[in-house]
């Protein structure tokens, strides 16, 4: 039996509106799965800068504010108003259901407000860590709404999407050197390379995660452009380009320590392994997540190397 207009009128003019939650919503904005990556590059760069794996006196007060402001500050800064520009393909993907924005308990006016309050919040937080550090910070708060807001939105560059968040690999460490040393100078940029590479190779399955839903809304990522097929193996050659500069660098005894050689021997098969078998075709988060937390096994191994090297 179909509705009348009016009764129809009467059900979505009646009905409840979403049940607000203010903190958890803006909680879940800044995604906390994703402060763990804040907090080991933080951590790679405090190693880097002192040759010592656990901060003390003063420093302690340093890598809490490090965290704060490249943990949620900056995520929130970056993920809000990139949900409040994706709502029409957030829309259309079914992990996206939940969302605040998706759900309608925030607008996208709302995202974008709380975007540059937390924007704000990161580079006032920063300039407390010293002028370097603070212009870094506004820097990626900078690029993250490039990545998002139109007429920029390099999201919809191919090419300029993926070297958006590839910079990431880059800027985590070296934020943690600033803060701890005050300026780039001495930087082993060498790991910034394999940082690039690898954030990079991480960030593609991101895309294809999402293909069905951005080509729907007529978002030209570069797996939209490229396919699940070309994403994958250029992930996995930017992946596997980062495994072998790791080793090499291991092998030549610069920036990572010659000791490495066996866990590089043991660590470059699984990683590659694991790529290619998790993020072929569509690949689910948890998968990502898995390799992503893989990667983190030689890391820490060299952030011991490193310090016992000294």
């Amino acid at each position: 039996m179909s509705l009348s207009f009016q009764q129809a009128l009467h059900i979505v003019t009646t009905a409840p509106a979403p049940r607000r939650r203010p903190v958890r919503d803006v909680v879940a904005m800044s995604r906390p799965r994703f402060w763990t990556a804040s907090v080991v590059m933080a951590e790679i760069g405090f190693v880097l800068a002192t040759q010592r794996l656990v901060p003390r006196g003063p420093e302690l007060v340093v890598m809490a504010q490090l965290i704060l402001v490249t943990g949620p500050l900056l995520w929130l800064a970056v993920l809000a108003v990139n949900d409040a520009h994706d709502l029409a393909s957030d829309r259309l993907n079914p992990r996206k259901a939940a969302s605040p924005l998706v759900a309608g308990r925030v607008s996208p006016q709302g995202a974008v407000r709380i975007a540059l309050a937390a924007g704000g919040a990161a580079v006032l937080a920063a300039l407390s860590i010293g002028p370097l550090f603070a212009f870094g910070t506004a820097l990626v708060v900078a690029l993250g709404w490039a990545y998002s807001v139109p007429p920029v939105r390099l999201k919809a560059r191919p090419g300029a999407d993926l070297l958006a968040n590839a910079v990431v690999g880059v800027l985590g460490p070296l934020g943690g050197w600033v803060a701890f040393t005050g300026g780039a100078h001495g930087f082993p940029w060498q790991l910034a390379v394999l940082g690039v590479l690898a954030a990079a190779a991480l960030y593609l399955p991101t895309t294809a995660a999402d293909r069905d839903a951005d080509r729907r809304a007529g978002i030209a990522t570069i797996a939209v452009r490229l396919g699940p097929r070309g994403t994958f193996e250029l992930g996995f050659a930017l992946w596997t380009a980062s495994a072998v500069m790791a080793f090499f660098l291991s092998y030549n005894g610069v920036v990572l320590d010659r000791s490495l050689l066996p866990v590089q021997a043991v660590a470059t098969p699984i990683l590659l392994v694991l790529y290619r078998v998790l993020l072929k075709g569509r690949p689910s988060f948890t998968a990502i997540t898995v390799v992503a937390t893989a990667y983190l096994v030689p890391c820490a191994a060299f952030a011991l190397t490193y310090v016992e090297s000294i």
